[in-house]
């Protein structure tokens, strides 16, 4: 059974973006949300897709997931809040490429305890688009 997030209210226009560029909200990862602009890197995509799941948005996650890997919905953890995103590395899933991985670590606090899920995920693109594939998870 699938936990939908409480109903959460976008950052406001000018909080800064939980992807940890130095950007707000509203210009950075919002805009993607929003349909208003598309990923052009995988990186990008990864940033997005982890502000999508700070700010509990399931139709972005669906719609930038492979349609090969894509579940019928996503299983957000109410009791978990994410506070921060490094990214340590990218390969490939730039503009002339067709895929990518990008590793992260991203920090967050589950029932008042701190921790990180540290991981690689793929990145493929699928009628033009950046989608997110697949991961491995790292020690």
């Amino acid at each position: 059974m699938s936990r939908r997030p409480k109903p959460s209210p976008r950052p406001a226009a000018t909080a800064a973006c939980p992807c940890g560029l130095p950007a707000s909200y509203r210009e950075c990862c919002g805009r993607l949300h929003r349909g208003e602009l598309a990923a052009g890197t995988a990186e990008q995509l990864m940033r997005s897709r982890y502000s999508a799941f700070v700010v509990g948005d399931e139709a972005y996650l669906l719609r930038t997931w492979a349609a090969a890997t894509r579940p019928p919905s996503v299983d957000f953890d109410l009791e978990l809040r994410w506070q921060r995103l490094e990214v340590l590395a990218s390969s490939e899933g730039g503009a002339f490429h067709s895929e990518g991985t990008v590793t992260f670590r991203a920090h967050f606090v589950h029932q008042g305890e701190e921790g990180v899920m540290s991981e690689r995920s793929a990145f493929v693109r699928e009628n033009g688009a950046w989608v997110y594939r697949d991961a491995l998870e790292l020690s």
